[in-house]
Parts: structure tokens; C-alpha cells; sequence
């Protein structure tokens, strides 16, 4: 197995998860009860690579994820998986994307001192001469209560998921 760059633990209280992701990588991540808030009036932009391996990040992306640009590109998207996200999530968005198909929802993402953000992603393919090349994930400010909602559908999806 390989194994991403593990996350520094953060000062203060934080849960520590060891996790395994679709490709077999695998991570020590803390997570913190804080929230950041999305930056008012921006869009948090990527693009990665038929492998989900990051090619582009925005100034946005990097402010609030708390990495630097040269330590996210290169390093798979899900780096700021948060090990609240079920699994069947990202399936959805794979599964959509690969398809040729834009895909939309909400993302709880890890920031790297273990805080969190919240997202409203749209993720579209990026199509060269009729073949997908890679994929671009454009995100907004999310409602609260939408944020809400999400937070108790994916609940009852995890507990799914570990049944």
C-alpha cells in the first residue's frame, strides 16, 4: 500500500483516523471540531488528472485548505478527505464524472490543521477531441440548511455503510 504524507497533528483537542482510500492509500488524518467559513464571494477551484492526482488549485483552494500550492498539486484530491464523507459520495461522483456527466453535491472537506470546510462542488469532465483528459470541480458557498440536511443524509448513509 502506499501511504500519503500524514497530517500534523494539530494543537488542542482532535480525533486521529487512519484511513484507507479506493486506491489503496492510506493516511493518518486529525480532525477538529471547527468549522471554517467559505470565503464570501469566491469559488474554490481544481482540476485533477484521470487518477483524481491534483493539476490545478486556485488561490481560493489553497487559502482555505491551509496547504501550500506546491504541497497539494501532484498529491490525490482526496488529501482533504474527511472521514465524515461516506464513502458512496465520491462512488457517485467517480461513477458520474467517468461518464461524461457533470456532477453535483455537498463535500465536508479536511483542512490540513484538521479543521473543516463545507462545500457546494459541481464536477465536470474536461474533454479533449472527444476523450476525457480530466476532470474540473468548480465549489460555492453552501446554504446552511442544506448543509444541515447533508449532514443527516450522509449520517444514515455511513451507518449503511458500516453495517
Amino acid at each position: 500500500m502506499q501511504t500519503l504524507p500524514d497530517m500534523p497533528k494539530p494543537a488542542g483537542d482532535a480525533k486521529q483516523y487512519d484511513l484507507v482510500f479506493h486506491d489503496n492509500t492510506t493516511r493518518t488524518v486529525y480532525v477538529a471540531d471547527v468549522e471554517r467559513p467559505f470565503p464570501e464571494g469566491k469559488l474554490i477551484i481544481s482540476r485533477v488528472d484521470l487518477m483524481g492526482v491534483l493539476t490545478h488549485v486556485n488561490g481560493a483552494f489553497v487559502d482555505i485548505s491551509g496547504y501550500s500550492r506546491e504541497e497539494l498539486i501532484g498529491q490525490p484530491h482526496h488529501i482533504l478527505r474527511h472521514p465524515e464523507m461516506p464513502k458512496a459520495a465520491f462512488k457517485d461522483l467517480w461513477d458520474t464524472v467517468t461518464a461524461g456527466e457533470k456532477w453535483h453535491g455537498y463535500v465536508k472537506n479536511l483542512c490540513k490543521d484538521g479543521s473543516y470546510y463545507w462545500v457546494y462542488a459541481t464536477a465536470v469532465p474536461n474533454i479533449r477531441h472527444g476523450k476525457i483528459v480530466g476532470y474540473t470541480s468548480v465549489r460555492r458557498k453552501p446554504s446552511r440548511k442544506k448543509i444541515d440536511e447533508t449532514i443527516a443524509q450522509y449520517e444514515k448513509i455511513r451507518q449503511e455503510e458500516s453495517a
